[in-house]
């Protein structure tokens, strides 16, 4: 049986589950950072926040297989950023394992719940990074998000590359 729980900085549990799922996923980190998962890298996740953003606009959402406490699938969305009436998807991702299975959009409609209970927000918005491309933007699609043609600078660890904006109306 699965669960739907929010995520936080301060619980021990949620940064380890979190980790466990980076570290299931290698493959991800490697695309955007050119490394291995780092193991601060949960840590980081949860507690990022752009600059003039409180706490309180971030939401970490994950799925938790909850026989074996194990995450299965995490999102992370930013409550009106980059400015008023946008949520923007930081990171949506699914344990290695579990791929395919309909975690993903699952995870993906609860975002669209809280985004439409927040009643301030008209559009989802994220950021493809040009390294991942080939994996992210039909998974995107499928959710009916567009390029917008905006693109910006990306650099993590090794990589120097693109993030190519995507946005989608919220059905009112």
């Amino acid at each position: 049986m699965t669960v739907l729980r929010e995520l936080h900085p301060e619980s021990l549990g949620d940064i380890t589950g979190l980790q466990r799922l980076l570290e299931a996923t290698p493959e991800y980190a490697r695309r955007v950072t050119g490394n291995d998962p780092q193991p601060t890298d949960a840590s980081n996740i949860l507690e990022a926040l752009p600059p003039l953003l409180t706490r309180s606009n971030k939401l970490g959402l994950g799925t938790w297989d909850e026989p074996t406490d194990t995450l299965l699938a995490f999102c992370d969305v930013l409550h009106n950023w980059p400015h008023p009436g946008v949520a923007h998807v930081g990171l949506l991702l699914v344990h290695g394992q579990h791929q395919g299975k309909g975690l993903g959009r699952l995870l993906h409609d609860h975002v669209v719940e809280r985004a439409l209970a927040w009643r301030d927000v008209d559009t989802l918005r994220l950021s493809i990074v040009a390294t991942n491309a080939e994996i992210a933007e039909p998974f995107w699609q499928a959710l009916d998000y567009h390029p917008t043609g905006e693109t910006a600078p990306y650099t993590a660890g090794n990589v120097e590359s693109t993030a190519a904006i995507w946005e989608r109306p919220l059905p009112r």
